[in-house]
């Protein structure tokens, strides 16, 4: 690192300081903590989307995917049409009942305990996924820029991963506690700016390095089948073996087809940790523009941090990046570190000064994404379970409660990090991925119902939450531990051959099952009266309301929508068949 780059950086983190600082100065009321004082404009939100979502998993994660197993991802990052769900179909529903979290409105709609089970389920995994994994990617960062850097402290020597998860931690944590969604917000619009500029620049170096885009596509189409977008049911081993389909731990393309949109649901238009930034708006019409303009950005993480993954892999092959091998437990298990790809390129390709900025692009993404965490679950915890409990608190003693639980959680977090370095050893990305598949069916079965059927009543919903999420987690809890991989067993045959079925597959079995749950509950009780669904179904819109919905509805709106819409089916038509 030259000091032209820490000058850079130095200068990114002055101006996100006095972002905090002026944010800091408004925080009044449980509005102002948690929904920026809903006054909030499109831009802002729309980019926040975008940087809240490229955290961890994009910036090291799905580089390191890109380079060790391709496309396979990019259907989860072509979700751009999932966010206009979110524009056009829910946050109408969610504005206009005027609720802080996604629990809340699920009471408005259902009942207090279908509330209470979505609270715990979201809190309980943001603290034992996305915290660890957006840690875990901050201290590779570390360790790839600084890595002769050590801290003795408390006897012991500290080298680069565990200062960087420390400092991602803690800095991050002090900027939310004190800021607020404002804070993040604001921050997040700047962030995602550089994080555009600077990954594109990450693939144009790349590219040029490389001999260009037909040399990329030459070295990749030596290994189609490991880099390819769409994979087969039952591929077959270099040794001649057919793997059955449902055991197929690859990314099959009908397990991508039934799982992506289950999942790409889920987050994008169900999660607190997601549509909480919509709900800060001025006024429906702004928060309709802030997710389509987040579904815009969405577009181009594909080409800005997945196409990089497949460069460096092609830079290695080539012998002109240097990438350390996986090391687990002291054994080589593969010739590349995914999880160092992206920061090496940063390192060995970029000029001075460029490369100070997109490393400030790197910082921004990791702690965007956990700062965001940070305030979604004071959210949940102060909004669905504090206020819940203390119905008299006063705002300020909210908002003090939020900055309390913000804190707790960074704790959590911190404590987390020797697990969570454990786990990662073994492939953090696809558990991730696996815990999601686990998590969504059963949320998005709900509000998808709640919304389009009205004879939906509390009882299917609460049935549908809960056995999903027990169904879920014993699958998990299965998976890891029966099947034919090293380290499980084996016996009883039963337990591995669910352990064995394939993630995608059985997300989609687990939403198949949520939705006959909740639909055969809520046919056996009684439906809910006109009183509980006014205005929270699609049936029970006033007219009033779909007048004023309409009327907001401009040019911009549809162009926007037309052009993402294009932009998402010319890159999966491209690269279908770009190594064919």
């Amino acid at each position: 690192m030259h000091w032209c780059d820490w000058l850079v950086i130095s200068a990114y983190f002055t101006a996100l300081s006095v972002v905090v600082w002026r944010s800091s100065r408004r925080q009044d009321t449980s509005a102002d903590y948690f929904l920026a004082g809903r006054n909030v404009g499109w831009f802002a939100i729309g980019s926040s989307l975008f940087a809240s979502n490229i955290g961890s998993e994009h910036i090291v994660g799905l580089a390191g995917s890109g380079a060790s197993t391709g496309m396979a991802m990019a259907h989860w990052e072509m979700h751009a049409w999932v966010m206009l769900m979110l524009g056009w179909f829910f946050v109408p529903f969610y504005y206009r009942a005027g609720v802080f979290t996604m629990p809340e409105f699920l009471e408005k709609r259902f009942h207090a305990r279908a509330r209470w089970i979505l609270s715990a389920v979201s809190l309980v995994a943001y603290v034992f996924t996305k915290v660890s994994v957006t840690v875990y990617a901050g201290a590779v960062v570390f360790q790839t820029l600084l890595p002769d850097i050590q801290l003795e402290l408390l006897g012991q020597v500290w080298g680069p991963f565990w200062i960087g998860a420390f400092a991602t931690v803690v800095l991050t944590g002090l900027y939310t506690v004190f800021g607020g969604l404002r804070a993040v917000l604001y921050t997040d619009a700047a962030q995602a700016v550089i994080l555009l500029v600077g990954s594109l620049a990450i693939t144009l170096f790349g590219l040029e390095a490389l001999g260009g885009w037909g040399e990329l596509q030459t070295v990749c189409r030596a290994q189609a089948d490991q880099l390819a977008l769409w994979r087969p049911l039952a591929p077959t081993l270099p040794d001649g073996t057919v793997v059955p389909w449902w055991k197929n731990g690859d990314f099959p393309w009908l397990g991508i087809l039934i799982a992506s949109p289950v999942i790409g649901i889920w987050y994008w238009c169900t999660d607190q940790y997601i549509v909480q930034r919509t709900l800060a708006a001025r006024d429906l019409q702004t928060a309709r523009r802030g997710a389509l303009w987040g579904a815009f950005l969405k577009v181009w993480p594909v080409l800005i941090f997945l196409v990089p993954g497949l460069i460096g892999y092609a830079l290695v092959q080539k012998g002109q990046l240097d990438i350390p091998p996986k090391v687990v437990d002291g054994v080589v298990v593969s010739e590349i570190d995914g999880d160092q790809v992206f920061a090496s390129m940063v390192m060995q390709l970029l000029p001075v000064g460029l490369r100070g900025l997109v490393v400030g692009g790197l910082l921004a993404a990791l702690m965007s994404s956990l700062s965001s965490l940070f305030n979604s679950c004071a959210s949940l915890f102060t909004v669905d379970v504090y206020q819940k409990l203390y119905p008299q608190a006063s705002e300020r003693h909210l908002v003090t409660v939020g900055r309390i639980a913000t804190t707790i959680i960074v704790l959590l977090g911190m404590a987390w990090i020797p697990v969570m370095y454990r786990v990662a050893g073994g492939g953090l990305y696809q558990y991730l991925q696996s815990v999601q598949g686990y998590l969504a069916p059963p949320i998005t079965a709900v509000f998808l119902l709640g919304l389009f059927w009205r004879r939906v009543n509390h009882h299917g919903a609460v049935w549908g939450l809960a056995v999903g999420f027990i169904l879920g987690m014993a699958k998990l809890t299965i998976q890891a531990n029966f099947g034919t991989g090293p380290g499980k067993a084996a016996d009883p045959a039963w337990l591995a051959v669910v352990g064995d079925f394939n993630f995608l597959y059985a997300s989609g079995v687990l939403f198949v099952l949520s939705v006959a749950i909740v639909i055969a509950v809520s046919l056996a009780t009684k439906p809910p009266t006109d009183a509980q669904v006014e205005g929270l179904t699609y049936a029970t819109i006033s007219q009033a309301d779909r007048d004023e919905y309409r009327a907001g509805i401009g040019g911009w709106d549809v162009l926007g929508t037309v052009v993402t819409l294009g932009l998402v089916l010319a890159m999966y038509l491209y690269f279908s068949f770009w190594l064919n």
